[in-house]
């Protein structure tokens, strides 16, 4: 995130307004990631979040970046 020059806001606001565009499931661990992409909060750049729901149920965030 840092390196693109992302913060939190960016991030939450790419979850609540994107859409999922991509399913995985890593190799290994056998986990299911999605892919989501979104807008940042100032609307001037396109973001892929990539995400996972960990064991309690909460979303975990993997990675961020700027697409």
């Amino acid at each position: 995130m840092e390196e693109d020059g992302l913060d939190i806001f960016d991030v939450e606001h790419a979850l609540l307004t994107g859409s999922i565009i991509g399913r995985q499931t890593d190799r290994q661990s056998k986990e299911r990631k999605s892919l989501i992409r979104g807008r940042s909060a100032d609307d001037t750049r396109e973001l892929v979040v990539v995400v996972r729901v960990g064991p309690t149920d909460l979303l975990v965030i993997l990675t961020v970046y700027a697409d």
